[in-house]
């Protein structure tokens, strides 16, 4: 994802740091009978009870993308008797599927800038990978490789059209929570910034940033405005959950062209 482009007489280059960027913090290990691995969530910080999600990977995974596929034909025939109470279904599914069912898997897996593995902690995911090969398994028809390498603005502008992209530039983390408060719901965003890509969730007006993390070198959640990795001259975000012509094109299994 080292592909530059221009944007008001500058250049900015979306991609995951390389290693001289990275750097340490503490963080918990959790245990179940399934899986034992370090994953970066501060319980002091991060509250699955308070945010409603699970940050245990729970069931087969390759199951879970199954159930998936099944699922989309019944949302395909609601569609035909009603539009958009089908579309406001099918984004609650897919908010608790990604972040309940999906991303629990991914939690610790090691992060590498050239890292592109298609199975959780099993090998190395890069950010741009980590953001499409969870939306690949969600179902949604793309092609995980041309999208994790391209720029950040093309990433985003292949989620949601340009124009309804919302870019921030040189920005306090406050300014930017309430910006962002200003004009998004609850729910899950793309990002890109200058040289990193992930999601943010907005949950009660908090954000929380889900990557692969270069600081962390592994898959994490955590609250956006103090994660090292967040840090950035530049934001872009693309709707996701909140994005009803992207929800639409997962129903119908439509696919989606990655923008160059």
């Amino acid at each position: 994802m080292n592909k530059a482009f221009p944007l008001l007489l500058c250049i900015f280059y979306f991609a995951c740091a390389d290693s001289s960027q990275k750097e340490t913090k503490t963080v918990a290990s959790t245990t179940t009978s399934e899986i034992k691995k370090t994953i970066a969530i501060d319980p002091k910080t991060i509250d699955s009870t308070k945010l409603n999600l699970n940050f245990t990977p729970k069931g087969n995974y390759e199951a879970i993308k199954q159930s998936i596929t099944r699922d989309r034909s019944y949302f395909s025939k609601k569609l035909r008797h009603g539009k958009q109470k089908t579309i406001d279904s099918a984004a609650a599914y897919l908010y608790d599927k990604l972040l309940n069912e999906l991303i629990p898997h991914w939690y610790g897996t090691p992060w590498d800038f050239n890292g592109h593995t298609n199975i959780p902690n099993s090998g190395e995911i890069a950010c741009g990978y980590f953001v499409s090969t969870t939306l690949k398994h969600l179902g949604f028809k793309l092609n995980r490789y041309k999208m994790a390498q391209q720029a950040g603005l093309n990433e985003a502008m292949t989620l949601q059209a340009k124009n309804n992209l919302k870019i921030y530039r040189n920005i306090s983390q406050n300014d930017l929570k309430t910006k962002i408060n200003q004009v998004y719901r609850d729910g899950l965003y793309f990002v890109g910034l200058s040289n990193h890509v992930g999601y943010v969730l907005i949950k009660n007006r908090e954000l929380y940033f889900l990557h692969s993390s270069y600081c962390d070198n592994i898959v994490v959640i955590e609250k956006a405005a103090t994660s090292p990795c967040f840090q950035s001259d530049m934001y872009v975000f693309a709707e996701i959950t909140t994005n009803e012509e992207l929800v639409q094109k997962w129903i119908q299994n439509s696919a989606i062209p990655i923008q160059q």
